[in-house]
């Protein structure tokens, strides 16, 4: 029902750590880390976007596929700013995610606190689980769980 759109994201965001380029830019954003799984009639994906404000993060959804971006910009700038240390990724982060038939792209809600974004996508009515009624050729009828 959700599936992941680059196989090898994971791949590159190592070769990142290791060379040391943590940062992305908008023409190459690294991955965003994400949980998705299902609770109830609706799927829930939580992006971690510490530091992140929410104006600055884009949410779209064509032809069912979901695409994140968000940037994460330096916290102090000016001209009496000597950065000792920085750990934290900046630049710009993007994930997409394929949403299948099953799911209903057109009610899709987000939230984002403590750093974590949180969409909510109901799943689709038809693909809910349902009782089909079966007639017999005498009139009884008899109901079987799909």
């Amino acid at each position: 029902m959700l599936m992941r759109t680059d196989p090898f994201r994971e791949m590159d965001r190592l070769a990142q750590q290791v060379l040391g380029g943590a940062t992305g830019t908008w023409s190459r954003p690294t991955a965003m880390p994400m949980d998705a799984y299902r609770s109830g009639d609706e799927f829930v994906v939580a992006f971690d976007l510490p530091g992140v404000d929410p104006s600055a993060v884009e949410l779209d959804v064509e032809r069912n596929v979901l695409t994140v971006k968000a940037e994460r910009r330096p916290a102090a700038t000016g001209d009496h700013v000597e950065m000792q240390v920085a750990e934290r990724p900046l630049g710009a982060f993007s994930r997409q995610l394929f949403l299948g038939d099953a799911l209903d792209a057109d009610h899709i809600r987000a939230s984002y606190e403590a750093g974590v974004l949180t969409l909510r996508i109901p799943v689709a009515e038809r693909a809910k689980p349902r009782r089909i009624t079966i007639e017999q050729a005498d009139g009884d009828r008899k109901e079987i769980s799909a």
